[in-house]
């Protein structure tokens, strides 16, 4: 499962970062890393942005950029 796919309100635990190069840089210095734990606060009507929240931060997330982030 990934966080694109994750419901609102709920925590889930980032289990494996799938993305490369510059994407998979961007993501992990918002602070998502294996073992970080995702709350998921809001998600557009369409799906993107994601908006969550990562180590007491609030973080808008792309739709893309969700998808490569596998979640427990």
């Amino acid at each position: 499962m990934t966080l694109k796919d994750a419901k609102v309100g709920q925590t889930f635990q980032v289990k494996k970062l799938t993305g490369e190069g510059p994407v998979k840089r961007r993501i992990m210095d918002m602070g998502i890393t294996k073992g970080a734990e995702v709350y998921v606060r809001k998600v557009a009507p369409l799906g993107d942005p994601v908006e969550v929240t990562v180590r007491g931060y609030e973080l808008s997330l792309r739709r893309a950029d969700a998808e490569m982030i596998e979640i427990l």
